[in-house]
């Protein structure tokens, strides 16, 4: 099983719960897909594009569940990241975690994405 990973403000979270799908933040919207990050790529995300922000979840999720409308595609610095091409059901994530900010400003992952 290959693990990816959504970081997202818990409020839109809270919206997929209610809805029953994600369907993405703003920049999932104008991209046309869903991006996601693996173990070796989520923090950088997180402190790319999320630095200092409060009220973060990170969202675990099988990527051969989501089938054909995931693709890996070459992002940042030319490597394979996982793109979902369409919404993600709230029933087909792992698990979902804070994501808070630790001391000095960087994120605290859980351990299962640290350990």
């Amino acid at each position: 099983m290959t693990t990816i990973y959504k970081i997202c403000p818990h409020s839109l979270w809270e919206e997929a719960e209610r809805l029953g799908v994600f369907r993405g933040a703003g920049i999932d919207s104008e991209d046309g897909f869903i991006h996601f990050s693996t173990k070796e790529q989520v923090a950088d995300t997180a402190n790319r594009h999320f630095a200092g922000a409060p009220n973060l979840v990170l969202v675990a999720v099988d990527a051969e569940s989501l089938g054909p409308a995931l693709k890996w595609e070459i992002s940042r610095n030319g490597k394979l990241f996982p793109h979902l091409y369409g919404v993600l059901p709230v029933n087909k994530t792992l698990w979902v975690r804070e994501l808070p900010l630790g001391f000095g400003g960087s994120f605290d992952f859980p351990p299962e994405v640290t350990g």
